[in-house]
């Protein structure tokens, strides 16, 4: 018999006990200026690649002008929780700059097909972690890494054998930032070779929801969710195409990708992906944001000052409720042929049949090799391997699980997801 996994309860969520590394973090980098304005992030990103064509403006420049603007309106942010978002801004943009030079130079990139790409939509926490990555142990599918999601293109070519400096970037800082945070682990680990969400490609149209994993951005999610983001999942596609060039690839795999944020942009995908297969997993919304918000409360201890559990769960429960919104409002996008709702309490009932349920759906068989190699991602990876996180919604966070399930009955009806508690 398995030993039970650890029991983790976080005492310090609410007041936790800084160190000098927590402290050194919350400041951030001295040498790294903050604030900045939108052309100075693109300036940076400039000098930094030595490149200057960042392709096509379909808004992504008014884009990182509200999520600055929205970044110092967020008044309980550290100097290092800004450094660390204006970082990223820089990065994305760099990423760009590579991204429409190798364009430019391998114009027939434009000319590789993304067939019939299977996407995996799902809340945060609702299992499509976990499906993701023990799908994309079958070799004929492409799945997108941490380290590649992070700079997808290189700065400068590699010689043969030559270790990829994006790989050690990418360790260097989720090492780091485990080592702050160690019970991370047990809810969310991230390691460069990790499969990853393809909602990082949309950084470079400045068109991805995961700013607001880092800061409290009101503004940035009104404006965001006022627009049509189809132009941002056309730029996704090119990225893949380069990934699919430099992996020597030229279509001939297809690729499985997942982000939640998929789930209310189902007809922007359909329209750039038209042969899409879509599979979407559900799990009751207040397990989801119980799960969600200690995950976030006990990271904000890097990046704020205080950390305010109260403010996050109910920032959160707004943000998932108009994410189900407008899944629900979307859903029709893909029909019954091309998709399928996974009801996260049945895929861990059968997780085997569930797989089979998917590769039926996206048209591909299951050879007993490849099969073998998906169920030793199971016996390998065991939920709670790094223990069990205690969760406490009602108590640190303050939630009124009464009125959160009923503010959440429109998605209830919808999808009959299990209520866990």
């Amino acid at each position: 018999m398995s030993a039970l996994p650890p029991v983790i309860h976080i005492a310090d969520m609410a007041d936790p006990e800084i160190t000098a590394e927590l402290a050194a973090w919350r400041e951030g980098p001295a040498d790294f200026p903050c604030p900045m304005t939108a052309d100075e992030v693109l300036a940076r990103a400039v000098a930094e690649t030595g490149l200057s064509d960042f392709g096509e403006d379909s808004g992504f420049r008014e884009r990182l002008g509200v999520i600055l603007e929205a970044l110092y309106e967020d008044a309980g942010l550290t100097r290092g929780g800004r450094v660390f978002v204006l970082q990223q801004a820089v990065r994305a943009m760099a990423n760009r700059l590579r991204i429409e030079d190798l364009v430019s130079r391998h114009p027939e990139i434009l000319d590789i097909p993304i067939d019939r790409p299977i996407f995996i939509a799902g809340l945060p926490r609702s299992g499509t972690t976990h499906l993701v990555n023990w799908l994309s142990r079958d070799d004929r599918l492409n799945a997108l890494t941490l380290w590649e999601s992070e700079e997808p293109a290189p700065s400068a070519p590699l010689a043969p054998g030559e270790p990829d400096p994006r790989i050690a970037r990418s360790a260097a800082f989720w090492g780091a930032f485990g080592a702050l945070v160690p019970h991370m682990a047990a809810m969310h680990e991230m390691a460069a070779h990790d499969i990853h969400e393809d909602n990082e490609l949309l950084f470079m149209d400045m068109n991805c929801y995961n700013w607001e994993f880092s800061a409290r951005l009101p503004r940035w999610t009104h404006h965001y969710l006022k627009h049509d983001r189809t132009a941002s999942y056309a730029y996704e596609k090119k990225v893949l195409q380069v990934l699919s060039f430099l992996r020597g690839e030229k279509g001939r795999r297809r690729w499985l990708l997942k982000s939640p944020q998929h789930m209310e942009n189902l007809q922007a995908i359909k329209a750039v992906f038209p042969d899409a297969t879509m599979v979407i997993t559900h799990r009751d919304p207040v397990d989801v944001l119980r799960s969600l918000t200690t995950m976030l409360g006990y990271s904000d201890r890097t990046r704020r000052d205080p950390v305010d559990p109260p403010a996050l769960a109910a920032l959160w429960a707004g943000r998932i409720e108009r994410l189900l919104r407008e899944c629900v409002a979307q859903r029709d996008a893909f029909g019954p042929a091309q998709s399928a709702d996974i009801l996260f309490h049945e895929y861990m009932a059968d997780q085997e049949g569930v797989a089979r349920q998917v590769y039926q759906l996206a048209g591909l068989d299951l050879p007993p090799e490849t099969e073998a190699r998906l169920l030793g991602y199971l016996s390998e990876n065991p939920r709670h391997a790094h223990g069990k996180v205690i969760y406490d919604l009602e108590g640190v966070f303050e939630v009124d699980m009464a009125a959160l399930r009923q503010r959440f009955a429109f998605y209830y009806d919808r999808f009959p997801v299990k209520q866990e508690n």
